[in-house]
């Protein structure tokens, strides 16, 4: 039977932490509750209670083991807090965590980056879901620092997207930070993006800057642009935030010569569409501000981590 602990009695050390780093700890709680019904659901009326019936078959009810976080790979990782926060909710007081990284350290492989000890049968109920945090987040973070360390000293960013798996955006945008790159913008709401529907819908990309102007006169706007032509006529038009869209580097060279000759103000120059990692620095040393990655978020391969379990002596 796990403990599932409530919101206030889990430690209040590592609810500091998450919350300090951006992270909405009452979200988490749902979040993980929600991943441990998914394996444990509540019953219905007649129903036998839900358990895990592997770990009750095979392991004494008072067996108890140390568990290691062990990385199979070099890379960043993330989420070792949350899945910290896992083990916490399934056992309680009765859970001991040590030895844990912080996030957004880097690791090589055989690296223990958080050790466990625990009710076994409890231990390996959390396993999957405290594992499934950190294997995600960590991969995350690892895609990011691979761009970040691509750019590294030409004074361009790595910039995420709103490509990221529903429910999960906060997540995801932490574990970039976790990797060393920039947030966009999280919602709808707190800053415009004019892409190439809204330029089509408003009739060009200085009616479409104009319009977001007039509605909402305090609000950052950017401009996606795929022409220079589109380029000059925004940086006329005292657009400060502009979005190069699939340009080849030679096009975004000379849009950011555009950009400095500019008498209206220089605009923050943002790359983004169809580049990869092996192209990362050649695009930076254009001089473009940003460089945005859908794929650090939408495209992002698990990092391999294990879960060494040893019981315990009697």
């Amino acid at each position: 039977m796990i403990v599932r602990t409530e919101l206030d009695k889990l430690p209040a050390s590592l609810r500091a932490e998450l919350s300090a780093a951006g992270l909405d700890v009452g979200e988490l709680y749902d979040a993980i509750e929600t991943a441990i019904d998914e394996d444990l659901p509540e019953p219905r009326p007649g129903e036998m209670p839900a358990e895990d019936v592997t770990s009750v078959a095979t392991i004494p009810i008072d067996a108890r083991a140390r568990g290691d976080f062990a990385v199979r790979d070099g890379g960043v990782v993330a989420g070792l807090g949350i899945a910290a926060l896992v083990f916490s909710y399934v056992l309680g007081d009765d859970v001991e965590i040590t030895d844990r990284v912080p996030d957004g350290t880097r690791v090589e492989p055989g690296d223990v980056v958080m050790r466990v000890a625990g009710p076994t049968r409890g231990l390996l109920t959390a396993e999957r879901t405290a594992l499934n945090y950190a294997t995600h987040l960590s991969g995350v973070a690892t895609a990011t620092a691979a761009w970040v360390d691509a750019v590294a000293g030409t004074g361009a960013r790595i910039l995420d997207t709103r490509k990221t798996l529903p429910t999960y955006r906060n997540l995801q945008k932490y574990a970039v930070r976790c990797g060393g790159g920039v947030n966009h913008r999280s919602t709808l709401a707190e800053m415009a993006l004019v892409k190439d529907n809204h330029v089509l819908a408003a009739g060009g990309v200085v009616p479409a800057f104009r319009a977001v102007r007039a509605a909402y006169p305090g609000l950052p706007v950017e401009v996606e642009v795929t022409t220079l032509d589109e380029l000059r006529e925004l940086l006329d038009a005292g657009c400060d935030r502009v979005l190069l869209d699939n340009m080849s580097t030679e096009q975004m060279r000379e849009a950011v010569a555009l950009n400095k000759q500019s008498t209206t103000g220089r605009a923050t120059l943002e790359a983004s569409g169809g580049l990869t990692v092996a192209r990362a620095r050649e695009v930076a040393e254009t001089g473009v501000d940003f460089i945005s990655v859908g794929a650090l978020t939408h495209s992002v391969c698990v990092f391999d981590i294990g879960f060494d379990l040893e019981p315990e002596s009697v």
